[in-house]
């Protein structure tokens, strides 16, 4: 429909509507100014008449004689000579006529372009006054609503003599409004105009308006900024071909912690956010722990069927560290590196790392030592050197903190580096904790760079240990590169309870490392496996060589930490294989001595103050009976639970038949004593996951 169309109906519906009757007041105001607007017209007449007159006189003819008695005769006699003064003849006085009517005719074009300018201003006004009362575009002003603009505009116009033509001036001003609010609102911003569609009521309106078609505003959708590693998940690996796999424990929990924060908005998480050794190992199993601290970790094995692929068997290797009795802690030289720049000011950033550093102070000795240094565009101390033992002091400079300014991460990297090395504990710890969104953009910002000065510093003795906080811009690509390489753990914050996990249930597993470099080496039989696959630590394979090669960094483990990895295998004689048999390549015989392993397990460590490795082995077995700890079973089939479920975010391949509603069976069969709830959180995850939409 054009405009033209939507004119004659609406001025038609106007006319066939019964229009209100005035007030006095307002009629008396309208007839005053319709005999304002009357006079001016006769006065603009006579002007014109005069006007007219003077440009007749100044018409260009050879039969007007202007100059006294003398005749047409006369002045055909001169032949053609014009004997009149210059001022008097017809050429000047036509030029001086022509002149004037272009200024004439250049004024009224200036006056026309600035009354449509005034008319484009005064439609924006109209449509930011709508914005301003949260009146929809799509809902005509009551007459009531309209204020002095309106009553501007009515004065301003030439009004009809009559009350008919009056009705009908106002019915087309009323039509032209519309078209004008429409075209200055869709010059505005449309997020506002969007905002405003959304929380504005429909007002009742006062008096009959013209319908306008409603202005529809499509909302772009919702940048996420998140930063993760793009990996791919380990493939199925023949064990004739390649028997030997190894890779570094990881002891981190950021991915559950984030995926979780994904499933309670609704939204199912990226694949690349789901790493699978993180989502088990976020979980507290109640593995045996080691008899002495001679030997930090206690390693235990079990073998079971593969709940989604029938034919498959699984092989669970669980790691328990040694628990420090309290008397054993060593002090800390704790630096709180805290990211205050203006990516971090929202709710789930600053103010909770602030409560999260808070938290932490409760678990301190008295004579650990506290310094805070903070980054924004610039990185400054805002806490010298202090003991723990003043918490309101510490506290005071934590609540003093704002958000403000661009990051200059590795500028406070730097000057954190610089404060631990100040007050080294050569017989404690000291470690880095920096709270950020990962979004560094001033300074040295590469992960190459930041990981190089990163790694200097370990081999000092001086660890760095990253907390995660936002969504949106959320860097953990970053993290991760931070803390692997700064011989510390990621944990990504989302909530006051996970502050509440980190920093103080597990508060001496994430301080107090017992064990660094640690590196888990699996060799499987060719004999018993025909194909393997681990399930997670792609981001932390190794080479076979790496293993026995000291110089090769891996995870640390804190203590009463336990790590946990689950191998997928098939055996051989099984039909679940994915591989073809080797048309060239000869089987091998079996070694009976063998035949009774699946694999054999490698374990490397150093004790934190030494540089030399140390090595545990022991033998996977077909048939394991294990009978050290009663529920040492169950803990098992909730990991494999968690692992399930980590492969059906991902959209494994190798998933198989297994469903969310076969991850909440095997949980909820195996959930435990579950003291804090963690687990029942997880059965709710899974539930969410099943409707949860993907970004």
């Amino acid at each position: 429909m054009n405009r033209q169309d939507i004119n004659d109906d609406d001025l038609q519906q106007l006319l066939q509507e019964q229009p209100p009757k005035p007030d006095a007041d307002t009629k008396a105001r309208h007839m005053a100014a319709a005999m304002a607007a009357f006079a001016a017209q006769q006065s603009a007449e006579k002007k014109s008449t005069v006007l007219q007159g003077f440009l007749e006189r100044l018409r260009l003819t050879r039969d007007t004689n202007h100059h006294g008695d003398k005749s047409m005769n006369n002045t055909m006699n001169n032949n053609g000579f014009d004997s009149r003064p210059f001022w008097q003849k017809p050429a000047l006085i036509s030029g001086i006529a022509a002149s004037s009517l272009a200024v004439l005719a250049g004024l009224t074009f200036m006056q026309n372009l600035m009354i449509n300018s005034d008319q484009q201003e005064l439609a924006t006004r109209i449509a930011e006054q709508s914005l301003r009362k949260s009146v929809p575009l799509n809902v005509q002003e009551p007459a009531n609503a309209i204020i002095s603009e309106d009553k501007k505009i009515l004065a301003d116009m030439t009004i009809a003599e009559d009350a008919v033509e009056y009705q009908e001036m106002e019915a087309a001003v009323a039509v032209e409004r519309k078209e004008q609010t429409k075209l200055a609102a869709q010059k505005m911003d449309m997020s506002v105009v969007q905002k405003m569609k959304s929380e504005a009521q429909p007002m009742a309106l006062s008096a009959p308006a013209p319908r306008v078609k409603e202005i529809i505003v499509t909302q772009p959708p919702q940048e996420f900024r998140d930063r993760f590693e793009d990996f791919n998940e380990n493939a199925v690996i023949a064990a004739s071909e390649n028997p030997v796999s190894t890779f570094s424990i990881d002891v981190d929990t950021a991915s559950y912690s984030f995926v979780r924060r994904m499933l309670n908005n609704g939204q199912l998480p990226e694949k690349d956010a789901v790493r699978s050794e993180e989502m088990i190992n976020y979980f507290d199993y109640a593995y045996p722990l080691p008899k002495d601290r001679k030997t930090p970790f206690a390693t235990y094995t079990s073998v079971m069927d593969s709940p989604w692929k029938a034919g498959n068997k699984l092989i669970h290797i669980g790691i328990q560290g040694y628990q420090l009795a309290a008397s054993d802690i060593p002090q800390s030289n704790l630096v709180f590196l805290l990211d205050v720049s203006g990516s971090m000011d929202e709710p789930s950033k600053l103010p909770l790392v602030k409560q999260s550093m808070s938290l932490l102070l409760d678990t301190l000795k008295p004579d650990d030592t506290i310094s805070i240094v903070v980054y924004a565009g610039a990185a400054g101390t805002v806490l010298e050197p202090t003991k723990a033992k003043e918490k309101n002091k510490i506290l005071a400079a934590l609540n003093n903190l704002q958000a403000g300014g661009s990051t200059a991460g590795a500028e406070g990297i730097a000057l954190a580096y610089q404060l631990a090395e100040a007050n080294f504990n050569a017989k404690g710890v000291n470690r880095i904790i920096l709270a950020t969104d990962g979004d560094f953009n001033v300074g040295q910002t590469g992960d190459e760079a930041l990981q190089d000065f990163v790694e200097r510093k370990r081999d000092k003795g001086i660890y760095l240990s990253v907390l995660g906080f936002g969504q949106g811009n959320y860097q953990d690509e970053m993290m991760q590169t931070l803390a692997q390489n700064g011989n510390g753990t990621a944990a990504y914050i989302d909530t006051l309870s996970e502050a509440q996990k980190v920093l103080v249930t597990e508060a001496t597993s994430n301080l107090f490392p017992i064990a660094k470099d640690v590196k888990i080496q699996v060799e499987f039989n060719p004999n018993t496996v025909k194909e393997y696959r681990l399930i997670g630590y792609e981001t932390r394979a190794l080479n076979r060589e790496d293993f026995s090669n000291d110089k090769v960094d891996a995870g640390e483990i804190g203590a009463g930490q336990r790590v946990t990895a689950i191998y997928e295998i098939t055996p051989v004689g099984a039909e679940s294989g994915l591989l073809e048999n080797s048309r060239y390549q000869k089987e091998n015989k079996p070694d009976i001595g063998k035949n009774g392993e699946y694999a054999f397990l490698r374990l490397r460590y150093k004790l934190p103050s030494e540089t030399q490795s140390k090595l545990i082995e022991t033998p996977i077995e077909k048939n394991v009976l294990l009978d050290a700890h009663a529920g040492y079973q169950q803990e098992v089939n909730f990991s494999i639970a968690v692992a399930g479920f980590a492969q059906l975010l991902r959209g494994s391949n190798y998933a198989g038949n297994f469903t969310y509603d076969k991850v909440i069976e095997l949980a909820q069969a195996n959930k435990g004593k579950d003291e804090f709830g963690y687990r029942t959180e997880f059965v709710q995850l899974v539930r969410k996951a099943k409707i949860a939409k993907e970004l």
